[in-house]
């Protein structure tokens, strides 16, 4: 499911995705704010989607669901698998729409407003707004197909 901004990441991931950004390929030398929060934004999509990977193996417990104490607990899809699923479809969704692919990263994943996203962007907000739509749209359809 596709939200307006991301859940709160967790302190270890977000001191991560800092070290990622500092000690990673470009070293900490970026090129503006637009290309620091770009490269924010897939920092964070990369540390959640090995995240998820390393749950689903089976060291990890694998294809396995916790269960609480009571019988009446709902079957709902883990976090996890949504985030790869999400990787997967946004990854197909890049192919034909790059820039409607970076905006959902950069207001998902970065948490980013729609106004700050534009001006990272170069576009214009309602150009955004409509992108955002768009994408969102797609994705939903995307993602109750199953990927």
């Amino acid at each position: 499911m596709i939200y307006e901004t991301a859940a709160a990441p967790s302190k270890g991931w977000v001191h991560e995705a800092y070290l990622r950004l500092v000690h990673g390929e470009t070293g900490g030398a970026w090129d503006g704010r637009g290309h620091f929060f770009a490269a924010a934004a897939e920092a964070m999509r990369r540390i959640l989607i090995e995240a998820a990977r390393r749950k689903r193996r089976h060291k990890h417990g694998g294809g396995m669901k916790r269960v609480g104490m009571t019988m009446d607990v709902a079957d709902v899809a883990a976090p996890d698998d949504d985030v790869l699923e999400l990787d997967t479809v946004l990854r197909r969704f890049a192919e034909t729409y790059p820039t409607h692919a970076r905006l959902v990263e950069l207001r998902y994943f970065a948490g980013l407003t729609g106004e700050e996203a534009s001006h990272i962007l170069a576009i214009s907000a309602s150009t955004a707004d409509r992108y955002w739509v768009f994408a969102r749209a797609w994705l939903r359809r995307e993602l109750q197909k199953g990927g």
